[in-house]
């Protein structure tokens, strides 16, 4: 697999993902992003010299576009990140979220089946495309059990929904056409170029700004949380070892309400970056009106990748969690970058 194409990778996940991709293989990486707010090629400034990574701006949705560019560029393997995926955005606007994560995955599948119908015999069989998911599309868990790869899909906001439905057009063209598909469906990422909106760079940005930290309810919601950098090696695992028609659940094992998240956040800044008043950072915690359809618990069961794959994460969520804060101590003028808009007006030729 040495010629990928990452749909949205200047997103959070697909900068990632391109960072390591390019570090830890013989890889030539595509990228193809629409560059939404989300999309934010300061993430990509380590790599934009490598010789083997190509950016180019374009739409998922566009279906002339794309068979171009997979004329273009002849992937051997599509990986596939590109989505709204903000819960509070879809709730006040789903209309991009339908548009994006369902006819923007039916477009790349429909060029994908035709572009993988024309290849060799051996070239179709080394073919993938790896589809990314989330546990959201199984809905809300209890007090006790997991999400399996068995769980009925049930999601909850136009988000979740958006990509179950996504998740079931790429199942679709596994059964129908043979189209060799690969569903991922991970927790709750978190770690470096994460966009300020959500929770963990938001509460450490709002924390410095001397900003309150708003949290939803009660702040008793339980995610799985998993280190961005070890979510990008299990897909790299499921690129090389994964089988078609499968899918593949990746968790990290860490069950934390929102409010032990803040709460850690707070004392990891205590001791990094202490308030010049010496008071914690958990004085500025508030609680606020909680949003419509909000689910209470998701948890993964990742043991297939472990059994399977022998994918395992190397991170646990006290170190990785360290790992986020330092880099966000250490890169503010990224975030400020996107604070101020500023990351957007210059790739579209905009002075300050």
């Amino acid at each position: 697999m040495n010629n990928l194409l990452v749909t949205g990778g200047a997103g959070f996940i697909g900068s990632n993902f391109v960072h390591l991709a390019l570090s830890e293989s013989d890889t030539v990486v595509i990228n193809l992003d629409k560059l939404t707010y989300a999309g934010n090629l300061d993430s990509l400034r380590g790599v934009k010299s490598n010789l083997g990574y190509t950016f180019s701006q374009g739409d998922i949705c566009d279906l002339i576009s794309l068979e171009k560019f997979f004329d273009q560029y002849r992937p051997n393997a599509i990986i596939h990140f590109a989505a709204e995926s903000h819960v509070d955005r879809s709730i006040d606007g789903p209309g991009e979220f339908i548009k994006t994560n369902i006819n923007g995955t039916f477009s790349l599948l429909e060029v994908a089946r035709k572009y993988w119908r024309g290849l060799s015999d051996e070239q179709k069989d080394q073919f993938r495309f790896l589809h990314i998911s989330t546990d959201e599309v199984y809905g809300t868990l209890g007090e006790t059990g997991y999400f399996t790869e068995e769980t009925p899909y049930a999601p909850n906001s136009p988000y979740s929904a958006s990509k179950a439905s996504s998740d079931h057009l790429v199942r679709a063209y596994y059964h129908t056409y043979g189209l060799p598909t690969i569903i991922t469906n991970c927790s709750n990422n978190y770690g470096p170029y994460q966009f300020p909106e959500k929770l963990i760079p938001l509460m450490i940005l709002n924390a410095l700004e001397g900003k309150p930290l708003p949290i939803y309810g009660t702040g008793r919601n339980v995610r799985d949380w998993l280190y961005v950098e070890d979510h990008c090696r299990a897909l790299l695992t499921v690129l090389e070892k994964g089988v078609p028609g499968e899918k593949y659940n990746i968790g990290g094992h860490n069950e934390k309400t929102n409010l032990d998240i803040v709460h850690t956040l707070c004392d990891i800044l205590d001791q990094k970056k202490p308030r010049s008043d010496e008071k914690s950072y958990r004085e500025q915690i508030t609680f606020v009106k909680d949003r419509p359809g909000h689910d209470m618990r998701y948890a993964i069961d990742a043991s297939k990748i472990q059994r399977e794959l022998g994918w395992v994460p190397q991170e646990t969520f006290e170190t990785g969690i360290v790992k986020t804060v330092d880099w966000y101590l250490s890169n503010l003028d990224w975030c400020q970058r996107i604070t101020n808009g500023s990351y957007r007006r210059e790739r579209l030729g905009i002075g300050e």
